[in-house]
């Protein structure tokens, strides 16, 4: 891709100048080898752009036949100035035609305004820079009456097959610069009037000057206003409108986006594992609103962020489809059965029933005097079934069932299937009640 396009004296500056100091108005880009399985706007202000292109055609045939041609590599290449983009697209017979797309500049004064509502943030420049461009950039610029980006009926179309409205031609120039648009959000300033160096030049040279600005005290700045009396502002803020109530809790989780779209997923894209996340974080946000709206929420315990393995059980606990199960299990380092007992101990108790699960260790002697004491109240005399400890986990002698002691005092449930102990029910503070799911005993 070429930043620049050069005089035939070729006298080309590194800070994009020509001859005599005059800003480069005029970028010219290669042409773009062809594209398949991908949509042509990744960046939102990309797909701004195009939406633009499609609310303005009249023909949807030709959009069509735009987004072929551009698909097939026909745009050659592109070159951007203020107030226009050009390139020649092969027809599909291999025609040539000259495309030419208009966009209407920004004024000197609405330039001023854009000028002087981006220095006001760093975080603007900063974005432009990294090539980026915020909705917030966008959204200030409009509130200042500048709009950047093109609306409906501002891309004008011309093109020597005569078509009166956007041909497959100009639109296939459309969907080309919305991937150099991708690349480069500068392309949009050109166009609109303003070269890359030249726009960067004015904000620094404006951001001096407000900074000088405000390292000025503030008693020799003409007509600089007086502070508020600290109990004037106190008064003020009894009269402040209530903040908002909380949001209500909707029905059900919402619905994630489609992702049943015209285009080619991307290679290693697994379609069906995007949209199983997205809709399990759709029921994750509505759960952990449901907690935010709960008495007392405030006052609780931050939850302990989850590990990968403990993640993989989340999801495979909401039974998504084989494959995504395959990938789960993998994930969570476990094998298919693996899998399966680790999401029964989740839908039991979360976190702390996977970690009683798995893991073993051994009270501390005062933590192992509550237990044995526990246990021994929890029955009268000669009715309490034999129990052989090891560790945390109390096995009930000649019998399949099992009491595992958590770290945080409470009981869990377990029974012995086909050889292998199996969570069996939820935790209890009293060991009896935990071993009367397994055994039937009150």
């Amino acid at each position: 891709m070429s930043d620049m396009h050069e005089e035939p004296n070729g006298d080309t500056h590194a800070d994009g100048r020509h001859g005599e100091g005059a800003y480069e108005q005029e970028r010219t880009f290669a042409a773009l080898p062809a594209t398949h399985g991908r949509g042509f706007a990744q960046s939102w202000w990309g797909q701004a752009w195009l939406k633009a292109l499609e609310d303005t055609a009249l023909d949807l045939a030709q959009l069509k036949a735009g987004r072929r041609l551009a698909r097939a590599g026909a745009v050659g290449a592109v070159s951007v100035r203020p107030g226009r983009i050009t390139a020649v697209v092969q027809d599909r017979d291999g025609t040539p035609r000259r495309s030419d797309v208009l966009l209407q500049r920004l004024s000197e004064d609405e330039w001023d305004r854009f000028l002087g509502m981006a220095v006001e943030r760093a975080g603007h420049i900063a974005a432009l820079l990294d090539r980026e461009m915020p909705p917030h950039l966008v959204e200030d610029a409009a509130a200042a009456g500048v709009e950047l980006l093109p609306g409906i009926g501002d891309l004008e179309a011309e093109c020597d097959c005569d078509a009166w409205d956007h041909c497959g031609h100009t639109a296939a120039l459309c969907y080309q610069v919305a991937r150099l648009l991708d690349q480069d959000p500068f392309v949009l300033f050109l166009m609109r009037g303003r070269a890359e160096r030249e726009l960067l030049d004015e904000l620094q040279v404006r951001s001096v000057a407000q900074a000088e600005t405000e390292e000025t005290p503030a008693q020799e700045q003409e007509g600089a206003q007086e502070g508020v009396d600290a109990d004037e502002a106190y008064a003020e803020g009894s009269i402040l409108p209530p903040l908002p109530g909380p949001p209500s809790l909707p029905s059900e989780p919402g619905l994630p986006p489609s992702l049943d779209t015209e285009a080619e997923p991307a290679p290693g894209l697994d379609v069906a594992a995007l949209e199983f996340l997205a809709a399990q974080a759709a029921v994750e946000a509505r759960r952990l609103l449901a907690e935010a709206l709960s008495p007392g929420h405030e006052r609780q315990f931050l939850d302990q962020e989850l590990t990968l393995e403990e993640d993989a059980v989340r999801l495979a606990a909401a039974a998504p489809a084989a494959p995504v199960s395959v990938r789960l299990a993998a994930a969570a380092d476990r094998g298919r059965d693996g899998l399966a007992l680790a999401v029964r101990a989740w839908e039991y108790g979360g976190p702390a029933a996977l970690s009683v699960l798995e893991e073993e260790w051994t009270p501390e002697a005062d933590a192992l005097a509550r237990a044995r004491a526990a246990l021994d109240a929890a029955w009268d005399d000669g009715e309490r079934p034999r129990l052989r400890a090891a560790r945390n986990r109390w096995t009930v002698v000649g019998s399949d069932a099992q009491l595992r002691h958590g770290t945080d005092g409470r009981w869990w449930p377990y029974r012995k299937e086909r050889g292998r102990w199996t969570p069996a029910g939820p935790a209890a503070h009293d060991p009896a009640t935990a071993l009367a799911v397994v055994s039937g005993a009150e």
